[in-house]
């Protein structure tokens, strides 16, 4: 009997143990592990609330505001403490259903029943208020300040970019600093320099009583901090000429860069067709993200760093430059023109739309004589003592010291190297390494393969503006308070050629507009502008209207470089943007006559939309069809120049005939 007794004594001991055991094993896991209870408390009486810094305000050059900020509210939720919940005035107050009600409550549950998250974003100033009445009813929501940008002009808007939520990427990169909901720089100045426009947050601890309402800070603050306000950049940009390129640029495809040479401060950055950034912002970022993505004109595609085109004329002005410096011609060098350059033993031509007659090198620049520039290739490729292919990387290393076929170093995101090819390319395309300059005779007048951004191109004005040398094209010129630039925009950087060797060139450029040459229309009186036209070969439709400058000729302030793609003639359309944009900037007036600025501002020139062909309307008819040679012997491709060796040299000659004069 006793040891009965002793037994469930140590039973009965053994059920207090373990049920103790449980017990505090519970207690453990609700206080130490599972902090539901506690969040849960905490929100009770204490709300961290996060500080979002204002973004950094963005300035064009003389102080005027291009970005600014503008308060918008996120509405949080806590989903365990929204309890009786008017869901109808809920709705009502923020202009959504019950059917998105629901939707973004699940959202919500499913980040977490205990913990604060979106249930709507951006609410705008009008709406927020009203919702701010109420808000003592709804227990469980909250809201935090946000700033959203806000452009007063509606201008700029690939130069300035726009900012989106972050994404899980993002969130990877930062190592800790975002999180969901923030947002960054997506593209532009805004992502260039996000390290200095995002500012620190900050952190707000906020006591609530159990109606959600506002009781003051806790412990007086002790333990808040303090959100930093981004820091403040002033741009290079021109406001005011910014506005009347882009007017100018209405329903036209193209660009317009212009730069201070000595600065390399870009005053002029258009891209068009271009849009409101304002549609960049707000909850419809999405919605107007993707109508631009799917535009045929490409409005989000930045034509000054991204596209790629034929220099055309303005290439000569290297072209001179280079070749006197290799001493292959000097200022006295004379090439006659009877309206074509013969080349491949006289079988092929490379056209100029006139006869130009004996040409010296500035004679050459004001008439952009083609002839004179064949020449003047053939005797880098072909006359100086070493194998075309050799001679070819000498000239092609000329060319990058002009900024040619590398990146310059804005300070935007996507900027494009262009096009210079390799010797490599035609000794692979030709077979071998024996072919001389009659084998790419039209990189001499800047077609062919040649491609260059028109920002390379504004570049090259300034570098002549300079006699010699240029600072790398940036948009920002002050950083902060003390207006800091990044060291890399102040470095001068070489071209190569000896001041010397500009002159003529110059002096060509100047009567090119000033004495009867090609861009004799684009000329400002009282201002010695030194021009080129050019009208760049396009395959695919109109020819493009280009036009290069920089002015005045002596002290320069502006080199500008105008391209419009498939509008025709440069001296017709190009060259009366620049000029008055020259105009405007250095004089403040247009003198322009008034029909001629009419015909600019209201001129559409935009492509036509193409009409589908008929094979490819009755293509979808036909699709199922059988085929009635689907039986029959399938005959061999034909064979093509570019296979048969023998062949590729006559080929070659007979494309390079089809090159036009690239001037007016």
């Amino acid at each position: 009997m006793n040891n009965s007794f002793f037994n469930r004594k140590f039973v009965v001991q053994g059920i207090f143990i373990t049920i103790a055991l449980v017990i505090v094993a519970r207690l453990f896991y609700l206080q130490i592990i599972d902090d539901r209870y506690l969040l849960s408390a905490n929100n009770n009486v204490m709300r961290k609330v996060i500080v979002y810094p204002a973004r950094g305000v963005i300035l064009d050059r003389d102080g005027q505001v291009l970005v600014q900020n503008e308060p918008v509210y996120d509405i949080m939720v806590t989903p365990r403490e929204a309890k009786d919940i008017d869901t109808l005035l809920l709705c009502d107050l923020l202009g959504i259903d019950t059917t998105d009600f629901n939707t973004r409550m699940q959202k919500a549950r499913a980040h977490s029943p205990y913990r604060a998250s979106q249930f709507m974003k951006q609410v705008n100033a009008t709406t927020f208020a009203k919702f701010q009445e109420h808000l003592y009813k709804f227990r469980g929501f909250y809201y935090q300040n946000r700033t959203v940008r806000s452009y007063p002009d509606s201008i700029a808007a690939q130069f300035l970019g726009y900012i989106q939520e972050v994404n899980e990427r993002d969130i990877e990169k930062s190592e800790g600093f975002y999180r969901p909901g923030d947002y960054i720089g997506a593209s532009g100045v805004e992502r260039a320099y996000e390290d200095l426009l995002r500012g620190k947050r900050g952190v707000k601890n906020q006591m609530v009583d159990a109606l959600n309402r506002p009781k003051g800070s806790f412990m007086e603050g002790k333990y808040d901090t303090v959100a930093v306000t981004g820091d403040g950049l002033v741009s290079s940009l021109d406001k005011d000429l910014q506005v009347l390129a882009e007017k100018m640029m209405k329903n036209k495809l193209g660009s317009v860069v212009a730069i201070e040479p000595s600065t390399g401060e870009i005053l002029t950055f258009v891209s068009s067709p271009s849009y409101n950034p304002n549609m960049m912002v707000g909850r419809d970022l999405g919605n107007n993200y993707m109508k631009l993505l799917n535009d045929e004109s490409k409005p989000m595609f930045i034509r000054p760093i991204q596209a790629s085109y034929p220099p055309g004329s303005v290439f000569k002005v290297v072209a001179a430059l280079t070749g006197q410096q290799a001493g292959v011609i000097n200022e006295q060098s004379v090439f006659y023109c009877p309206g074509g350059y013969r080349y491949g033993g006289g079988r092929a031509i490379m056209r100029c739309t006139h006869v130009d007659g004996a040409t010296g090198l500035v004679k050459s620049i004001k008439m952009s004589c083609n002839t004179y520039y064949g020449y003047v290739y053939a005797k880098m490729i072909d006359s100086r003592g070493m194998s075309g292919p050799k001679a070819y990387d000498l000239w092609r290393e000329a060319l990058g010291k002009f900024g040619l076929g590398h990146r310059l170093g804005i300070d935007l995101p996507g900027e494009k190297p262009g096009l210079v090819p390799t010797s490599d390319f035609y000794t692979k395309r030709y077979g071998n390494g024996s072919w001389r300059s009659g084998y790419n005779i039209s990189l001499s007048i800047g077609q062919g393969e040649l491609g260059i951004t028109p920002l390379q191109m504004a570049n090259i004005m300034a570098i002549v503006a300079n006699r010699g040398f240029y600072y790398r094209p940036h948009l920002i010129k002050g950083i902060g308070e003390k207006q800091i630039i990044k060291e890399e925009f102040t470095e001068k950087i070489s071209a190569g050629v000896d001041p010397r060797y500009y002159e003529p060139v110059i002096e060509g450029m100047s009567q090119a507009v000033n004495q009867g040459g090609t861009g004799a229309a684009s000329r400002i009186a009282g201002i010695e502008m030194c021009g080129k036209t050019g009208t760049v070969q396009n395959p695919h439709g109109e020819n493009h209207a280009v036009f290069f400058a920089f002015a005045p000729r002596h002290n320069p302030k502006i080199a500008i470089a105008v391209f419009v793609e498939n509008a025709g003639y440069g001296g017709t359309w190009a060259a009366p943007i620049a000029s008055m944009l020259v105009e405007k900037y250095l004089k403040d007036t247009i003198t322009l006559p008034k029909y001629i600025q009419d015909r600019v501002y209201n001129a559409n020139l935009l492509p036509k939309p193409k009409k589908p062909k008929e094979a490819d309307v009755k293509k979808d008819t036909t699709k199922n069809a059988k085929d009635s040679t689907k039986n029959k012997p399938v005959s061999a491709p034909l064979k093509s120049a570019a296979n048969d060796p023998k062949k590729e040299k006559s080929a070659v000659l007979v494309h390079h005939s089809q090159v036009r004069r690239t001037h007016e």
